[in-house]
């Protein structure tokens, strides 16, 4: 990381997918020491604790295309308002999901961050999914499937205007990486909104490692430094069983650490989040265990 101090940030979200779980992830990675082997590591550790969140129980589901979305909004601008603070403060914020619309939140803050200082922010996503519905295209109406869209302005105007302008990064400055699963509506979103997304195909023919060279020159190419929003059901689903919405067929064990380690290798990662971690259908917390291992690696762990 470019800073040696770590504020970690819970956003226990799950009003914006359609499986129970997600909320528990926070607490999961937690219990897998994620604070204790960032601190040996040599990193100073704050945790700032959860943000606060509704309970879908206690609130209307509301329109059947963006459910939830006025709370899932102010969630977002809550943790839109505490990642730039502690990115001001010269602290990497760390956000642990929830499902992916905290990443509105999370890249919100840091996009804000970066403009008061008049720089860019770039973008690398990681995903089985390319997150680019809108409530037009969006065939469950669950807001987790749209929080790309919503950082590049494409998405509801409550959730890309949050801070009073749209788009939060170019999206010429954001990798779309390990994509695999994409809805027919959403198609003609991801090939002409500008971003480079880097299918499972694209993997298979020409590796990861090229892919990532490639994803970290688009996310910094004019830009101060980038966001990483880590998904973990980017990881096949045997690797990492405990996913929010598995999609068989993912990135490898090996892969996913190298990934990481190239994206610290850079030295241009200012901030990230790994979301979607879901305990009620994990084996022995092997999933959050795994998000904790890939922290490290982003963090600049090695084997030798």
């Amino acid at each position: 990381m470019r800073t040696s101090h770590i504020a970690i940030i819970g956003a226990p979200l799950d009003l914006g997918a359609g499986r129970r779980g997600v909320d528990m992830g926070p607490s999961a990675m937690r219990v897998a020491n994620l604070n204790g082997r960032l601190a040996s590591l040599g990193y100073e550790v704050e945790d700032l604790g959860n943000i606060a969140v509704e309970q879908p129980e206690s609130l209307p589901a509301g329109p059947e295309r963006s459910r939830y979305l006025p709370h899932i909004t102010q969630t977002c601008a809550r943790l839109a308002r505490l990642v730039e603070k502690a990115a001001g403060q010269g602290r990497a914020p760390l956000v642990l999901g929830g499902d992916h619309s905290v990443a509105v939140g999370t890249v919100s803050g840091m996009s804000r961050h970066f403009r008061k200082r008049k720089q860019a922010l770039g973008l690398i996503w990681i995903d089985a999914h390319a997150d680019m519905n809108t409530p037009d295209t969006s065939p469950s109406g669950n807001v987790h499937g749209m929080p790309l869209s919503c950082c590049i302005g494409m998405g509801p105007r409550e959730l890309t205007h949050i801070g009073g302008y749209a788009p939060k990064v170019d999206p010429r400055n954001v990798a779309l990486v390990g994509v695999r699963e994409v809805d027919i509506l959403e198609k003609p979103h991801v090939r002409e909104s500008g971003v480079r997304a880097f299918t499972m195909r694209d993997i298979d023919e020409r590796g990861l490692r090229a892919i990532m060279v490639d994803a970290i020159q688009i996310a910094s190419a004019g830009t101060e430094a980038f966001h990483l929003s880590l998904d973990m059901d980017s990881v096949d689903p045997q690797e990492a069983p405990g996913e929010g919405t598995p999609v068989r067929g993912g990135i490898t064990y090996r892969e996913a650490h190298l990934a990481m380690e190239l994206i610290c290798d850079s030295g241009l990662m200012a901030s990230i989040e790994v979301v979607e971690v879901n305990p009620v259908i994990d084996e022995a917390n092997r999933t959050a265990n795994l998000a904790v291992e890939l922290v490290m690696s982003a963090m600049g762990k090695r084997i030798l």
